[in-house]
């Protein structure tokens, strides 16, 4: 792509994050542009790992959860070691994951049996042993330049402003575990009671307000309840 066009679409990203009404949203949206606007790019994710856990607070293709949590339960590859520098050096990039990794041996071997064939990426933020990271994938080797790391720094810059935005790491996660149950709510209610996905969602959203009662909490006990009559 060439860089006029590249930096137009990344003018319409700012403006399109801007609208994004939430951290999360706006995350989602940074995973999902990577994958659109730099070539080569198959999967991208925003990790963080806090207390030693990894958490995936955004991911755009199907290997980049299995990659985090590979590397938070090993705790082992590209973005631990960047965060171990004490050099200044934010950004990774990996040429060929076919290749040996002696680094970390036992994460490269994995992440080559998920179809990762390089990888780049982006430390956002670093503090004591918690960090966050922007992550690109490609399934072919070689697929990540020193132009593309560019483009990474851009995009991640759009991350780490809206990660400073919000007050914690343990806030997105509790927002993520909030969809989530809600998520499992949902389906629950339409598979029992054959309703589509905006009326699962009203029947919640109805008891939520009825019994004044959070969202999420009306969703754990449609949750427990279900469990309890398996």
């Amino acid at each position: 792509m060439e860089w006029r066009e590249y930096a137009e679409q990344m003018a319409l990203l700012a403006r399109n994050l801007l609208a994004q009404e939430s951290v999360q949203a706006t995350l989602d949206e940074i995973a999902a542009s990577a994958v659109k606007l730099i070539d080569g790019c198959d999967a991208a994710g925003i990790l963080a790992v806090r207390k030693g856990r990894a958490v995936t607070l955004a991911a755009c293709g199907d290997m980049v959860q299995e990659c985090d949590r590979l590397q938070g339960e090993l705790g082992e590859g590209p973005c631990f070691d960047l965060a171990r520098r004490k050099d200044g050096e934010r950004v990774y990039r990996i040429a060929d994951l076919t290749r040996p990794e002696p680094a970390w041996e036992r994460f490269a071997n994995r992440a080559r049996e998920l179809g990762v064939g390089s990888m780049t990426g982006v430390l956002l933020y670093t503090s004591d042993e918690d960090f966050g990271a922007l992550n690109l994938y490609s399934r072919r080797p070689g697929a990540f330049g020193q132009e593309i790391e560019t483009a990474g720094w851009l995009l991640a810059s759009h991350a780490a402003v809206a990660l400073a935005d919000a007050r914690t790491i343990d806030q997105l996660e509790h927002a993520l575990e909030t969809r989530h149950a809600i998520g499992e709510a949902m389906g629950m209610l339409m598979e029992r009671h054959r309703l589509s996905q905006d009326e699962a969602f009203n029947v919640l959203r109805r008891i939520s307000q009825h019994h004044n009662i959070k969202l999420r909490d009306v969703a754990q006990r449609v949750r427990d309840e279900h469990t309890d009559q398996k």
